[in-house]
């Protein structure tokens, strides 16, 4: 029955029992999904559902990071994990390129503020969730997302009832309800890449997740077995799925350790392609390049193989749309992901001469790249792990400036880097509502 061992495994887990390193590298995804949710709290997909928010009469309770106003605990699970989507920034599980960070944290932050929670407790929910997540991720990959399902949101459901459960105090026949309510409410297509509705989907899995849990708390109940049923999850979302993945080495492996941070705000299979780019500008200038061949893993072409990108947004989604921005402009930020520099007349030069081939020997973090110039030198460059793949980390350094980076403008500095300095304590915070404070303009 993995359903029912996955919650007494998670309802056993005490903070105690959890390992130094793992606290610690959760400190660290969260200290990322508060960069990334404050960055994005400005996009244009948050402000349509601040106004449909405002519309509709929403109360204010909990926080919405990086804005003054609040809002009640399931709109802010919604926007909250829309804004750390926007900009394809969020933390990464490199084996099934899951972001969990992005639907467990916005649960997570609500609950704890709403219920006057302490930091220990916080994180204690947000760990266990967040694993839940990326076990039953595990289980059913590859084929679940080459069904096109997107992971993000369809796995992240049931981390983000978890999590919530913890928080609310469930007992373990209604944590079984709300793993089956959050299973109903699975969604998330990879035909959305490059698409507002894309960003929805972190957003929507947290708040589904959430609200799983609060009906299961209120009575509401389901199937006893959502996930391994023969019309369950797995059976339905997976071609191929192997559930002992969900519960094997359960306190002893930790997949949290896994999650990857980036430094580039787009797809993590695009950023040894960024390395590599900005690497080669250095020897060849842009005018001199005649062909730039990109020899890549077979994810690369089949997330980011569109041609003619219509937005900037859209661009992320576009290898040679990404290593022409890269490349051309020698940096791979936010300001570069705009209509403006992708239609920049240079950038469209640039992208045509980029031809990409499929490398089946490639790893998802490796790129082998060939620069032959107008006058016919050639350069080449392997990237064997690119910056922010397990081999290749961010620092907590590098993290900390990235908040400071993305909450420039929003945030005065000050109040940004006693941020993150207490959410490097976070098991020491006695109120997440303190906390929350400062992330708010």
């Amino acid at each position: 029955m993995t359903t029912l061992e996955l919650v007494e495994n998670c309802l056993n887990t005490r903070f105690e029992d959890i390992p130094p390193e793992v606290v610690n590298h959760a400190k660290l995804c969260l200290l990322n999904w508060a960069s990334v949710a404050i960055g994005g709290s400005r996009h244009k997909a948050v402000e349509i559902l601040m106004d449909l928010s405002e519309d509709l009469g929403v109360s204010p309770q909990v926080s919405l990071l990086g804005r003054a106003e609040k809002k009640d605990l399931l709109w802010a699970t919604l926007i909250n994990g829309t804004s750390s989507h926007v900009h394809d920034f969020d933390d990464t599980h490199l084996e099934t390129l899951n972001h969990p960070g992005s639907v467990i944290a916005p649960v997570c932050f609500a609950l704890a503020e709403k219920q006057g929670l302490t930091g220990r407790e916080l994180l204690r929910a947000f760990i266990i969730g967040l694993e839940a997540d990326l076990r039953i991720g595990n289980a059913v990959s590859p084929s679940h997302y080459d069904a096109g399902w997107h992971i993000t949101s369809t796995a992240g459901v049931f981390g983000a009832a978890i999590s919530a459960g913890l928080l609310l105090g469930l007992d373990s026949g209604e944590m079984v309800f709300a793993m089956g309510a959050a299973a109903t409410q699975a969604s998330g297509l990879l035909e959305m890449l490059g698409t507002m509705t894309k960003l929805l989907h972190a957003g929507k899995a947290a708040q589904n997740g959430l609200l799983a849990a609060l009906l299961a708390d209120r009575g509401l109940d389901s199937s006893l077995h959502a996930l391994e049923s023969p019309r369950g999850f797995a059976a339905v979302f997976a071609p191929e799925s192997d559930l002992s993945k969900v519960n094997g080495g359960w306190g002893r492996d930790w997949e949290l350790l896994k999650v990857a941070f980036k430094p580039y705000p787009c797809g993590i299979v695009l950023h040894p392609v960024i390395d590599a780019c900005l690497a080669l500008r250095a020897q060849t200038k842009p005018a001199d390049v005649a062909k730039i061949e990109l020899f890549v893993c077979p994810y690369t072409l089949v997330l980011t193989g569109k041609e003619n990108p219509r937005t900037g947004l859209e661009a992320k989604y576009s290898v040679r749309h990404v290593a022409a921005l890269a490349y051309h402009f020698g940096e791979a930020s936010v300001a570069q992901f705009t209509d403006e520099f992708l239609f920049a007349p240079d950038v469209q030069r640039l992208s045509q001469k980029i031809v990409p081939t499929v490398d089946e020997a490639m790893r998802d973090d490796e790129v082998r790249v060939r620069v032959t110039e107008i006058g016919g030198a050639v350069r080449e460059i392997h990237i064997t792990h690119a910056t922010g793949s397990k081999d290749n980390p961010m620092t907590e350094a590098q993290l900390s400036a990235k908040l400071m980076s993305l909450s420039r403008g929003i945030l005065a500095p000050e109040k940004a880097a006693n941020f993150v300095q207490k959410l490097a304590h976070l098991e020491d915070e006695a109120l997440i509502s303190e906390l929350l404070q400062l992330s708010r303009p």
